[in-house]
């Protein structure tokens, strides 16, 4: 037997139910006024005793409304239109109405007849950022008022716009306390008016801010958009990104992060509008700040208050102001970018045609390797092992170039033969020297004994292009095992700064445990040297420069995180930052009368004991520029070179 479904009850069985009219019925469930009390309270019990549920549809006819507005947006794909169709829907809710959405895809020919469609099934419609041309726009608005403008604006209709003006001022404004002076836009669509609002917002910041320089950058709206402009962003040479909105930027991230970009450490990029991604964006998004969500609910207050009122004045327009989100996508200029003085040397590596040419590598040779770059040897890493015992043989770098070709170690000189250009050179371990020349002894001073040690290269290789790896044993007077060391050695080349950079890390390991001493711990005053050790020629003229101050007395002893020699050869100037990235600095050893020569101290004025089987790690990074600094630019280099030391170190690993 078949099971037939009752239908729901009827508007004339609750007319019979109440005892009153069918007519009667329709005014008291569309809320008229004209029903003496008793009469409606009458209808309203009858219609909860029956169940009955006015039909809105047949409700809407009789009042010749459909309680549905329509929402037009250019692209629903958009977060920032999810979340104003999200306001606007809660808010329509709240008085029995319901949203109903057109997407008109970015095309602008389109958005006259689909707004048309959909007006013909709603009461009202929301008109969002509108892509038409204004002749068509005000063509249209006759047909299908009620109505209310979101960004854009025509006179006598209701509207809502975003101060992007404003947006784009404190954007602007942030990049610049940074220190950025040449940004990129990346455009949003043409047909878009708020696209041409943030032009014309950054032309008047370049009148505030007269060093600033800006370049256009045809884009869109979309994430593709981002991604296929980041190239394009980076030939611009820009230093921060103003993106159309946040989808631009995370286009940019992506195809920055693809291409080894740092963001902000190279380039800082912000967007606009804070959709819900941004802050989980990688890094974090600098935007700013449109309550999208208070913007759907603020258009639905104009339009219903123009559906309830028709024929009456708009108002003024009502204007959002957005503020400022400050994450980890901006950030300071990037150090290179802040230098001012061109090189003064012969480098000229910035002007080179950089692309894929501009490479550097280490390749190995018979007797240890050689780091070329822009096709010279930039330094050579000798095995040693044919120094001579009491000058305790050891790995080490020699000579050291500059990209002008100045040579800036010696090996052997007539004042300290056992200087060898730049080494891992100890005084002493248990009783051993791996310095070379003469042992200090209490009551004695600087005396020769035979107990030189020596360290020998066991393994040598090269891990990508970049790092050189050696293995070395340290072994005493005796032959004995002391130490076990893995060397790396990091190169890379740094073109915006015409200059090269050498990162060497040694990780230290005492199977038998080691106590590691200087002639300063030894009783010698101020003789702590022992450690990673570069060995410079001597200039014309030499300066010294720390964080704290310039000269000798100044930088010994001192844990300043960089030091810089900078020396005139002839008429040229070539300078050497020497940066520790460890988060302690150890003592600097530094000598510039007697001879040149600087490096952090593994023992100052106490010994390092290490217990058997621990591991201690040091390391020192090395900048080569062909000028002279002052203590501003070598702060920027130092930090540059740890930046670009690290990430190649990550590559070759």
């Amino acid at each position: 037997m078949t099971r037939q479904l009752k239908s729901g009850t009827t508007i004339g069985e609750v007319a019979r139910a109440a005892q009153v009219s069918r007519s009667t019925v329709s005014r008291v469930m569309n809320g008229q006024a004209n029903v003496a009390p008793e009469i409606a309270a009458r209808v309203h019990a009858a219609a909860d005793q029956l169940q009955y549920r006015p039909s809105k549809l047949a409700r809407g006819l009789s009042l010749g409304r459909t309680n549905t507005v329509a929402l037009v947006v250019p692209d629903l794909g958009n977060p920032m239109f999810q979340q104003l169709l999200r306001g606007a829907m809660a808010a329509a809710d709240e008085m029995g109405y319901r949203i109903l959405v057109a997407e008109t895809v970015e095309n602008p020919a389109r958005e006259a007849e689909v707004t048309l469609e959909a007006r013909l099934r709603c009461d009202a419609v929301i008109l969002a950022a509108p892509r038409m041309p204004e002749e068509e726009l005000l063509a249209l608005l006759p047909e299908v008022k009620p109505a209310v403008l979101l960004n854009r604006l025509v006179e006598g209709v209701p509207a809502l716009t975003v101060d992007y003006a404003l947006g784009i001022a404190l954007l602007v404004d942030h990049l610049v306390e940074n220190g950025h002076q040449d940004l990129a836009y990346v455009a949003g669509p043409p047909s878009a008016a708020s696209h041409h609002v943030r032009a014309r917002a950054l032309e008047e910041a370049r009148t505030r801010h007269p060093f600033l320089r800006v370049r256009t950058i045809a884009g869109g709206s979309t994430v593709d958009a981002g991604y296929r402009v980041a190239d394009e962003v980076l030939e611009s040479r820009a230093t921060a990104v103003v993106a159309f909105n946040d989808l631009v930027a995370f286009g940019l991230l992506a195809r920055l992060n693809e291409t080894g970009v740092a963001v902000p450490g190279d380039i800082s990029v912000t967007g606009f509008d804070d959709i819900e991604l941004a802050r989980f964006a990688t890094p974090s998004l600098t935007t700013a700040v449109v309550p999208q969500a208070e913007v759907g609910r603020r258009a639905w207050a104009r339009l219903i208050a123009s559906i309830d009122t028709p024929g009456v004045e708009p108002g003024e327009v009502e204007v959002i102001e957005p503020s400022l989100v400050v994450r980890s996508s901006s950030g300071p200029v990037p150090p290179a970018r802040r230098l001012g003085a061109p090189s003064s040397g012969t480098a000229g590596l910035v002007h080179r045609n950089l692309g894929n040419g501009l490479t550097a590598e280490w390749k190995l040779e018979d007797d240890g390797a050689v780091f070329e770059g822009l096709e010279v040897p930039l330094t050579r890493y000798v095995s040693g092992a044919a120094m001579p015992r009491v000058h305790s043989p050891r790995p080490h770098l020699h000579p050291v170039h500059s990209l002008s070709g100045r040579a800036l170690t010696v090996t052997s000189p007539v004042d300290h033969r056992h200087h060898y250009g730049l080494s891992l050179t100890v005084a002493d371990v248990d009783g051993t020297t791996y310095w070379g020349g003469r042992t200090f002894l209490p009551g004695q001073g600087p005396t020769l004994l035979s107990n030189h040690g020596r360290q020998i290269s066991t393994r040598l290789t090269v891990e990508g292009t970049a790092g050189l790896v050696d293995r070395i044993t340290w072994a005493d007077q005796n032959d004995r095992q002391q130490l076990l060391e893995e060397r790396r050695l990091t190169g890379v080349l740094i073109a915006e700064a015409e200059a090269w950079a050498l990162g060497w890390h040694s990780a230290l390991t005492a199977p038998s445990g080691a106590t590691i001493a200087s002639p300063a711990v030894n009783g010698r005053p101020g003789a702590g040297y022992g450690g990673i050790f570069w060995r410079f020629p001597f200039g014309e003229r030499t300066e010294l420069l720390t964080v704290d101050g310039t000269g000798e007395p100044g930088a010994h002893s001192s844990k300043s995180p960089w030091l810089v020699v900078s020396a005139l050869y002839g008429e040229a100037w070539t300078s050497v930052v020497l940066v520790q990235d460890a988060q302690e600095p150890l003592p600097w050893f530094v000598r510039l009368s007697d001879y040149v020569g600087a490096g952090p101290s593994l023992a100052w004025d106490s010994a390092r004991v290490l217990a058997p089987g621990e591991t201690f790690d040091t390391s020192l990074i090395a900048l080569v520029v062909d000028r002279r600094l002052s203590q501003a630019d070598a702060s920027d280099l130092a930090a540059l070179a740890v930046a670009r030391v690290d990430s190649a170190r990550r590559t070759a690993s």
